[in-house]
Parts: C-alpha cells; sequence; structure tokens
C-alpha cells in the first residue's frame, strides 16, 4: 500500500466516490466497482471497502440493519 492510500482516500477521491455512491449507484456492479476505481485512482479493493464500509454508515443513519443485502432481506 502507498503512503497515499495508507490514511484513505484524499479528499477529491472522497468526493468521486461519494458521487457515484449517491447519485449513480449504492451497490456497484464489479464492472462499474472498476471504472470508479480508476476515475478515483484507488484500487479495486480500496473502492470496494470504502462501498462497503460507507453502504453500512447509510443504512444506519437510514435505521436500517447495518449488514443486510436489500430491505427484503
Amino acid at each position: 500500500m502507498s503512503a497515499d492510500t495508507a490514511s484513505g482516500p484524499t479528499q477529491d477521491q472522497v468526493e468521486i466516490l461519494e458521487y457515484n455512491f449517491n447519485k449513480v449507484n449504492k451497490h456497484p456492479d464489479p464492472t462499474t466497482l472498476c471504472l470508479i476505481a480508476a476515475e478515483a485512482g484507488l484500487s479495486e479493493e480500496e473502492t470496494q471497502k470504502w462501498f462497503k464500509q460507507r453502504l453500512a454508515q447509510w443504512r444506519q443513519s437510514e435505521g436500517l440493519p447495518s449488514e443486510c443485502r436489500s430491505v427484503t432481506d
């Protein structure tokens, strides 16, 4: 892991991730995840981890269980 990503994404990277989370898709498929990672300059693993953590935060803020995949689970 490089020094840039050791402390997490930069503010610019977070803005790209947040935009995609809020406006595009909270559950990106592997192809979309790859494109978001490339746009943000992060690895797919880092991007996937960020989305997983952000989704848990979002679900908590909505009063939903943090681990469920959908409302119908």
